[in-house]
């Protein structure tokens, strides 16, 4: 998931994607908390990259900023190889900050690590919650109350399967009929395979997970699932034992077998990079602010088509996908908020932000469109996909009207997960969790990359599994579920 989210960062500067960052240090930030509003700087942590011309951007940000609402902002990045390990210290070791992209968002809030927001959001940030819908709230209630506020961005999302265009075109190869499974990929993955032998048919790698039209409330890594036809009272299930999830495994065991997956599948954790010419299809998540490929080309700088596999799906995880959350540390939680509110609903801040600056990477050609200038650089500016409100992002002058009005339906009409705010406390099964993810890490990327054969496999895994103690951790959350349901007729 990281690598797709730093690509949707890369992305976003060529489209219309928005994202602010905010992170780093451990500094304390108790000395910038003075008594006036003159004086007061928030300390902000944010995951990622931290632009080349960051100075120059926070200059012209907190300008801005203070011209609004009195205040300026410390903001300080933490690299993604050391997120894991760097915010559970900030955050344990009760240092006052102020806010902070969200670090295992559930789990903290039930701790009491995080500002309960319930009252705040609406006193000080009204102007945005009013304007998201209301997935992202019932998405991140956690016992009833609201500890973030959440990113309007991809509302949605669909895995898809997508092709290289080079290669489409160099032999003249339908892909039409690609829609809705990995089996009807099954005739042009050979046709191409007779071509290229040597060039991956389906690029995958040692984290792959096969995909389904399921919801998962522990995460794909997890043999817990609930489909999405489920209707009434929606069960959690080992999406293992479902027939077909298990044909889709079959599928990709008879591609392995047949050579259009890698031999080194399981194992792989290089992958296939998405600019390369070593990939024929691939799959990928995408979302409405992605345009359809718009995104992904530029990532790639060249040409894709990509193809639907699963529904659009509103669920949890999307709601969640890239919050900001105010420490229960924090002296300054009104302003915190109140920051928030203008990051999100002022779009002077918010692109140049996420474009870079003004006049040199872009500039405006509308009331809300733009043009990349020359002096348009990826690296010099911020993430797209969890910085603000991607919907008062300018897009780029490429996109059309018409483009705008299917993404505004899409986010509509998407399909909602029959689980959408459904948070899993797993407190009473983290033994059995534990043991679950140990046989799961045997199993689960020999399975999924189809290296080994499911109808031998499976029945062996799932044995495994009760073993371990997947009974005791179904029939809890099971419980959680049905009570979560009744809860929210």
């Amino acid at each position: 998931m990281k690598t797709w989210k730093k690509v949707l960062g890369v992305s976003a500067l060529a489209l219309m994607t928005a994202g602010l960052a905010a992170c780093g240090s451990q500094k304390d930030a108790s000395s910038d908390s003075g008594s006036s509003s003159d004086s007061k700087t928030l300390l902000m942590y944010q995951v990622g990259d931290k632009p080349e011309n960051y100075d120059e951007l926070m200059k012209i940000a907190n300008k801005r900023i203070k011209e609004k609402i009195g205040v300026t902002v410390d903001l300080q990045y933490i690299g993604w190889g050391d997120w894991d390990k760097k915010m559970p210290t900030i955050i344990n070791s009760g240092e006052s900050y102020d806010i902070a992209f969200a670090y295992q968002y559930v789990a903290n809030a039930q701790k009491g690590a995080f500002a309960d927001l319930t009252e705040l959001s609406q006193k000080y940030a009204k102007d945005y919650m009013d304007q998201l819908p209301e997935m992202y709230k019932k998405g991140n209630e956690v016992d009833g109350k609201l500890y973030a506020i959440p990113v309007y961005g991809n509302a949605w999302a669909q895995q898809v399967l997508t092709f290289n265009d080079q290669y489409v075109k160099k032999y003249n190869l339908d892909i039409s009929k690609v829609d809705g499974s990995y089996q009807s990929a099954t005739e042009v993955l050979k046709q191409f395979h007779e071509k290229e032998p040597n060039i991956a048919a389906f690029a995958i790698g040692q984290s792959f997970n096969a995909s389904s039209n399921m919801d998962f409330p522990l995460g794909k890594d997890y043999p817990f699932a609930v489909r999405l036809d489920a209707e009434g009272a929606p069960k959690i299930i080992n999406q293992y034992e479902d027939k077909e999830f298990q044909d889709n495994l079959k599928t990709l065991h008879e591609w392995y077998k047949e050579g259009l997956i890698p031999t080194d599948a399981a194992t792989n954790t290089t992958g296939f990079p998405l600019e390369g010419n070593t990939w024929f299809m691939r799959e990928e998540t995408q979302g409405p602010m992605d345009y359809g490929d718009t995104i992904l080309r530029n990532a790639a700088q060249q040409d894709l088509t990509s193809r639907p596999l699963t529904q659009q799906l509103k669920t949890t995880s999307q709601a969640q996908m890239a919050n900001f959350v105010v420490s229960n540390t924090s002296k300054n939680k009104e302003k915190a908020v109140e920051f928030l509110n203008l990051l999100n609903t002022d779009p002077e801040l918010l692109n140049g932000l996420v474009y870079g600056v003004e006049g040199k990477a872009w500039e405006k050609v509308g009331d809300d469109k733009l043009k990349l200038l020359d002096g348009y650089k990826p690296n010099e500016h911020m993430a797209a996909w969890n910085t603000g409100n991607n919907m008062i992002l300018y897009t780029q002058d490429t996109i059309t009207d018409e483009q705008i009005k299917e993404r505004d339906e899409s986010i509509e009409n998407a399909k909602t997960s029959p689980i959408l705010g459904f948070n899993v406390k797993t407190d009473n099964f983290k033994t059995q969790l534990s043991s679950i993810m140990n046989v799961m890490n045997r199993y689960k990327a020999n399975l999924n990359t189809g290296s080994i054969d499911p109808e031998k496999t499976i029945p062996e895994m799932v044995a495994e599994l009760k073993k371990a103690g997947w009974d005791d951790a179904q029939k809890d959350m099971q419980k959680q579920l049905d009570q979560f349901v009744k809860d929210n007729k």
